[in-house]
């Protein structure tokens, strides 16, 4: 029994310190009080996007396809303002995946983030609640991944807790 308690008092002690690594993934989580169809619908479609994270975007889900986003009131989506994010993979009302190919022109890490990916998952907690679950990943120790990792550490959760704060209002 005591061996156990050391080796699970290891390995806990061990995940802390991987939580520093660079390489290990942003994981950032949300219980949204709404139904999984309509929390997919609040992240993958122009109508849902709109009505809680940006000012304008663009669509096209399918494989290859892409969600563009602008914070820009009035913005159409093909200026210098846009952020695009190819669409990598998805799985309807459970997952989509996506790595950022193009930023506004301002945005100062570049050639960081183009080396990252995000999966997105949603899961069903009954009826009327859906668990968002975002994973960033692809940084690594150079000081501009550094940098826009500290961003989206903090940006990430932000965004959750704005799409809860979206649906309790509903």
């Amino acid at each position: 029994m005591k061996t156990i308690l050391i080796k699970g008092a290891l390995l806990v002690l061990a995940n802390v310190g991987m939580s520093s690594d660079a390489t290990t993934p942003i994981v950032a989580s949300a219980v949204v009080s709404g139904p999984v169809a309509e929390v997919w619908k609040a992240y993958t479609t122009c109508e849902g996007l709109n009505s809680w994270m940006v000012a304008a975007s663009a669509v096209d889900l399918r494989v290859g396809g892409y969600i563009r986003t602008s914070y820009t009131k009035g913005s159409d989506c093909t200026g210098p303002d846009v952020i695009e994010n190819r669409i990598l993979s998805f799985d309807p009302e459970r997952m989509v995946s996506m790595q950022t190919v193009r930023t506004p022109e301002r945005f100062p890490f570049k050639e960081a983030i183009k080396k990252t990916w995000v999966n997105i998952y949603f899961e069903p907690m009954g009826q009327t609640k859906t668990k968002v679950t975002c994973r960033m990943m692809g940084f690594d120790s150079t000081p501009d991944s550094v940098q826009l990792r500290k961003f989206f550490e903090q940006g990430n959760q932000l965004e959750l807790d704005k799409l809860v704060e979206y649906f309790s209002k509903k």
